[in-house]
Parts: C-alpha cells; sequence; structure tokens
C-alpha cells in the first residue's frame, strides 16, 4: 500500500488533527502536500457539540483550509438518522443548543425536560450542563418506550496537555445504565459516517485512508467500511485483540515524511 496511490484522505479531528484549540504537529504540513498533490480531503468528528460549519470555521482558525462540505460530523447526520428510522416525530435532548438546531432543520419537534412523556426518541450528546434532573428525564423517558439514539459512545474529548472532558459515551452510558436499554449510535465507528465520508471524497473505499487516533472509532469503522487505516499512537500505545491498522505512525509528521517517499519514489 503506497500513500501517494490513495486518492481520498479522511481524518479525524479530536486527538489527531488538534487537542482542544491547539493544532497538533504536523497536520497543517501534511494537509497542505496533500492538496498540492490534488488528493481529496475529508474531516470526519463524532463531534455532538458543533455542525459544520463552525468546525470548518475553527480549522480555518488554526491555519488549516477547510469548506463546510469537508467537514462531516456525527451531529449533522443525527436528524436525518432520525427521520429515516422513525420519521419526524418528538425528540428530548440531552445535549447543547447545536443539537437542538440540527433535529429542527430536519423538521422534528424538541420537546422540553418537563414533557418528557411527550419524546418518542431520545437523543444524547455531549452536555456540559449535564445534572441529575436531566439523567432522570431521559432515562424515564427511555424506560417508558421512547427510542434511545445517541450522537457516539466516546467516552473522553481530549483536550490540551492530557487533559478530557467526559464524553458524549459517558453520558450515553448513564442512561443506558438507569433505564436498561442500549442505543443506536449515529458516529464512528457505525457505518453510516464512513459511507458518507467516502461520497464525500468520491472514491471507492480502496482508494481511501481513514486517519486517527482511536482504534475502536476511527480505525475499527475505517476497517469496516474497506478503507485503508492508519492509526496516530504515542510510542508504547498498547493496540487491541481484533482491531488491527494497516499502518502505524506516531504523527501526521511522521505520516507526511511517508507520504514524500513514496511521492519521490525512493
Amino acid at each position: 500500500m503506497r500513500l501517494a496511490d490513495l486518492s481520498g484522505f479522511a481524518f479525524d479531528l479530536d486527538g489527531c488533527v488538534w487537542t482542544g484549540a491547539v493544532l497538533l504537529p504536523g497536520a497543517s504540513e501534511f494537509l497542505t502536500a496533500l492538496r498540492r498533490r490534488g488528493k481529496r480531503v475529508v474531516f470526519l468528528s463524532n463531534n455532538s457539540r458543533e455542525l459544520p460549519a463552525s468546525v470548518a470555521g475553527k480549522l480555518n482558525s488554526l491555519g488549516v483550509e477547510a469548506g463546510p462540505r469537508e467537514v462531516l460530523t456525527a451531529l449533522d447526520l443525527l436528524g436525518g438518522e432520525i427521520t429515516r428510522r422513525f420519521g419526524r416525530t418528538e425528540v428530548l435532548v440531552l445535549g447543547v443548543e447545536e443539537m437542538a438546531q440540527a433535529l429542527r432543520a430536519h423538521g422534528h419537534r424538541v420537546v422540553p425536560l418537563e414533557r418528557w412523556r411527550e419524546a418518542r426518541v431520545v437523543a444524547v450528546g455531549n452536555d456540559p450542563a449535564f445534572d441529575y434532573a436531566k439523567l432522570k428525564a431521559v432515562s424515564q423517558a427511555v424506560a417508558a418506550g421512547a427510542r434511545f439514539v445517541t450522537v457516539n459512545l466516546d467516552p473522553r474529548l481530549p483536550l490540551e496537555n492530557g487533559a478530557f472532558d467526559p464524553g458524549a459515551g459517558a453520558l450515553a452510558e448513564a442512561v443506558a445504565v438507569a433505564s436498561g436499554v442500549h442505543p443506536l449510535v449515529v458516529g464512528k465507528p457505525r457505518p453510516l459516517i464512513f459511507k458518507t465520508a467516502l461520497e464525500r471524497l468520491g472514491c471507492r473505499p480502496r482508494e481511501a485512508a481513514m486517519i486517527g487516533d482511536s482504534l475502536r472509532s476511527d480505525i475499527r469503522g475505517g476497517r469496516a467500511a474497506g478503507m485503508i487505516t492508519v492509526w496516530v499512537a504515542p510510542r508504547g500505545a498498547k493496540t487491541e485483540r481484533g482491531i488491527r491498522p494497516h499502518l502505524r505512525v506516531t504523527s501526521l509528521t511522521e505520516l507526511l515524511t511517508l507520504f514524500e517517499r513514496d511521492v519521490s519514489g525512493r
């Protein structure tokens, strides 16, 4: 497998391109090199707080060229997936206002927390204002029969200097334990987001790379989609049984070196 022979490159963001508000080493240089060679790029995120335009704005502010159509977030797919499975319906939201906006844009009615009995679907994302009252309402709605959907199952959201925020997966797990119901997952590693990414890249799975730092979401999902997978992980990080990346690097700087070597034919 030669990186230079691939047509499309899908990048995870948190922990791969950036941590928090800090761009990681090699990210800008590698992306610039790909675009210079005419490679197509898409940014693939399990983000449940921001829509593509906001994420693209952050990338550009950090010096990375990106348009909204090159950003694909699990949050952006949420409303459409609920419509496909359950039709336009009443949704109780555990998440930020952007999540409610994304659902309204697809014709769903967002119900207030105190009217949880009206919910036909409970949608869970990352919620910095999470508290016991919210957990009680959404858990009761799910236990009473509302369908349970989560943007992702990521337990942590990486921040600068090794810090992290609890991820949407941590909140979804709390709801699952309290309600006794497991959620439908929209984002990585489920197939929908990878299929959509390949459509945006306009290439077949074996012509595209999935690059990310998470074995369970980026690598497992990329492999299941038939893509070439690149695991960005520090030295000493352990692989997991049954999840094997095609290539492992310590940084995007190292990946850039491999790409330039392929291009030059050395």
